[in-house]
Order: C-alpha cells, then structure tokens, then sequence
C-alpha cells in the first residue's frame, strides 16, 4: 500500500476538472495526467514510489494513492525503468479504473512477468495492450502516436505524441536527442513537449554501491536541442526534481533556449502543477 503525503486532493482535482480543450497535470519524476474536455484520462509514467535508498532518493512528496483513482482510460509507459514502470503505483490505477496499459514489448515483461500484476492485483491480461514505434491508438477523444526515443539506459523506449482537437502534447519519456526527431518535429505540430532534465551528479553504482558519475537525463543543451528539432511551441521540463544528486535548476533552460527558434517558450512546472492546452 502507497501512502500519499497529499491524501487525494490531487487526484479529485483531475476527476473534478472540467477543461475546455486539454488540461496537463505534473506528477514529479516524469509522471503526468492529460484529460480532455469530453473527460477522457491518460496517466503517463505515474510513480509513486521512494526509489532504493541511499542509491535513489525520493526528493518530492507522493502526490496520491493509485488506489484513490477511479477514473481513468489509459495508462502509458514510455520504458521498462522501475520509475516507469512499477506494479504498486500503477496496477491499482489498472484494477479500480479498469484502465488499458500501453506500453512496448520490454515494459510489459515487467509487468506481466517480473511483477506478475494480474496475480498480485485484480488486473486481467486483456488490460494490457502492446505498443511499439509508428502505432497509432485512439484513446476517447485522443489520438496517441507511438514514436522513437534515443535512451541508451533503457532497452526498448518510446515516446508518445497525444493529438487533441486542443491541441498536441509529446512526451519522451526519458529521451535524449536523436536524428529522428527532425522526422518526428515536421510531421507534428506540438504545443506541450515533455523532455527528461537533470544534472550529471555522483550516485552509488547498482552493483556494487560505489559512487559513480551518473548522467541519466538532458543537460541543458541536449534538452534545447532535442525541443528544437521536435519545434515545440512550448517545453515542459520533467524529471529534474526527482533523485537526490541528479536534481537542476531549469530556470538555466531560459539561457540555452533563447536564441534559438524552438521551443518557443518554457512551461516550468512543479510537482502537482496544472498547465492548459
């Protein structure tokens, strides 16, 4: 059981919102939840969990208790990484909503094989959907795109591209740049692009607990570099407050940004934040 430093006012914030096109609610780590004006709900990469200490510490609260929501459609996952993929924050999500899991072929080992979710909940097998890049899914009122992601960490990642009547949101997951988005950028419009921030910082090795230089997410120059070649209208940087050693400031972003075209302007955002389409 996950026990939320919130209680659920986030969650029944989400499930009271009534937004006129799409509205975009921050997580923390690289979690969000993207609802449209006609009530369809999609949580994307929700972690609720405090990491493994002292290699990963949980720098923020947790914002709910999965098993408070009841109302969702779909939950996304970009990739096979614990703070991505992870039974006790999303399963719940899956056995109380009835939700439909979306996620490629290496994140669903997790979930059917590592973490046996449908003997450990009440989730069945035809909840969970497999992705992979170039899918399209029709989600309520939203049209999903399966594209690529460039993370060496990860063993199969994708990205997701969220069209709406509103508008466009891109989430990359745990991405870095990479040639493809050049494709990915033209052949989209986006409004909202969501992209992984952090510092290089010193954490202990998995193995063998020895501190190790440690880059998982976009410095400053590869996150303004993969916004404008995807031409974001606006970047919404994620993941940056999450692990102790590895947080930023994405106030620098407004340095690297400002002389290029792409992204037009930064969404900085906190924990429990709202942003509209």
């Amino acid at each position: 059981m996950i026990a939320s430093d919130w209680d659920d006012w986030l969650v029944r914030a989400v499930e009271d919102a009534d937004p006129d096109g799409v509205a975009v609610w921050y997580l923390g780590c690289n979690g969000f939840v993207v609802k449209g004006s006609e009530g369809t709900t999609i949580f994307i990469d929700p972690y609720l969990g405090l990491g493994d200490p002292p290699r990963t510490v949980r720098m923020i609260p947790v914002p709910f208790d999965p098993a408070d929501v009841i109302d969702a459609d779909a939950v996304l996952a970009t990739h096979e990484h614990t703070d991505h993929v992870h039974g006790p924050s999303q399963a719940p999500i899956l056995e109380n909503s009835g939700a439909t899991f979306y996620a490629p072929d290496d994140s669903l080992a997790v979930a059917r094989d590592e973490e046996a979710w449908t003997d450990e909940w009440d989730v069945s097998a035809d909840q969970f959907q497999e992705v992979a890049e170039g899918d399209t899914v029709e989600i309520g009122e939203f049209t999903v795109h399966v594209e690529v992601a460039h993370d060496p960490d990860a063993t199969h990642p994708v990205s997701y591209v969220i069209e709406h009547d509103a508008g466009t949101v891109f989430h990359g997951g745990d991405t870095k740049p990479t040639e493809e988005f050049e494709r990915v950028g033209s052949e989209y419009d986006v409004d909202l692009g969501i992209l992984a921030f952090g510092t290089v910082g010193t954490i202990p090795d998995k193995q063998t607990r020895e501190p190790k230089r440690t880059r998982w997410y976009n410095d400053e120059n590869q996150a303004v570099e993969a916004a404008a070649a995807l031409e974001f209208d606006r970047l919404l940087p994620s993941h940056w407050d999450m692990w102790r050693g590895l947080t930023a400031d994405p106030k620098a972003l407004y340095h690297h940004a400002k002389s290029f075209a792409y992204p037009r302007r930064l969404e900085l955002v906190e924990i429990g934040d709202r942003v509209d389409l």
